[in-house]
């Protein structure tokens, strides 16, 4: 791969994740391996809540709907789910999930909370709790 690819990949995917950041009330964004950090990185002090499902999850399915709630109620955080199946699999292994849904929770680039399982007060509490960090 050349550098110029790869410097245009780059820049690509930071703008990519500038959009996101700056996208709108009530979007829950999906990410993958490649946009998940920058998507991060670019949201710089904002709460990132990333939702890590599959497709075949039963209580994934349950709790989907009340993330997007959630998106909606919290306009200074950055709601993002990520497919743990396939091509996201070594992101999944690599954020240590084990179960799910699991929740990862964000803060000035760094891993503050993680909630497993589909336990939405655990979530909000969670939530609340790195808005106030």
């Amino acid at each position: 791969m050349s550098l110029s690819f790869r410097v245009k990949a780059s820049l690509d995917a930071t703008a990519a994740a500038a959009a996101v950041v700056a996208a709108e009330v009530g979007q829950v964004t999906e990410v993958t391996k490649d946009t998940f950090w920058p998507i991060v990185k670019a949201a710089g002090d904002k709460t990132v809540v990333l939702d890590m499902y599959t497709q075949w999850c039963g209580p994934c399915k349950i709790i989907a709907p009340k993330f997007q709630k959630l998106s909606e109620k919290y306009d200074d955080v950055v709601f993002l789910k990520l497919d743990c199946s396939s091509d996201n699999r070594p992101l999944a292994k690599e954020l240590g999930i084990k179960v799910v849904p699991t929740f990862k929770i964000f803060k000035d680039n760094k891993f503050v909370k993680e909630v497993t399982g589909a336990k939405l007060d655990d979530l909000v509490v969670a939530i609340e709790n790195a808005r106030s960090i």
